[in-house]
């Protein structure tokens, strides 16, 4: 029960740092375009949308590494995935299955789960098919628009419908 509601916490918490940081991005991005941006209003969206990223990428290793423990050994989101469809739940392992990708391009950039995600039909997330974002030429480059509101949420949201299916079962 512990592990549980350590898992359903840190959940919540981590969802409420992503909805300040998500604020902080909407409060730039809704009050100046990107020409009239002050050297200040840069740097604080730079850093948000990096500790989104950030905040984004733990929260996801840290439930992968709390639920590990349902498999043996091996590729927690392969297994989960596998299992997903082995009990009728193709949405929720596509889901999970994009979130893991998204959140593998995150951490290692272009690469097999880039390649994936852009031959991935209705994606749950906006992903950019260059080198970076042409609408952020002040942030470094992403390829995840995880600024967009509903990132973090729709992935809190899958991750705790993977759990509820791993606990259940």
């Amino acid at each position: 029960m512990e592990i549980s509601q350590n898992v359903l916490t840190s959940h919540l918490d981590a969802h409420k740092k992503a909805r300040l940081l998500e604020k902080i991005i909407l409060s730039i991005t809704d009050t100046s375009t990107e020409q009239d941006r002050t050297k200040t209003q840069i740097q604080d969206l730079s850093a948000a949308t990096i500790s989104l990223e950030a905040l984004a990428v733990d929260t996801f290793s840290m439930f992968e590494f709390q639920m590990q423990h349902y498999f043996k050994r091996g590729p927690f989101a392969r297994k989960l995935k596998t299992l997903l469809l082995e009990a009728d739940q193709p949405d929720l392992a596509n889901r999970f299955h994009q979130f893991y990708l998204a959140i593998n391009v995150l951490k290692h950039g272009k690469g097999a789960s880039y390649r994936e995600l852009l031959q991935t039909k209705n994606l749950y997330f906006v992903i950019n098919r260059t080198t970076g974002s042409p609408l952020k030429k002040d942030l470094s480059p992403t390829l995840i628009e995880i600024s967009i509101p509903g990132f973090f949420e729709n992935m809190i949201i899958t991750m705790t419908d993977a759990y509820h299916f791993l606990t259940k079962r």
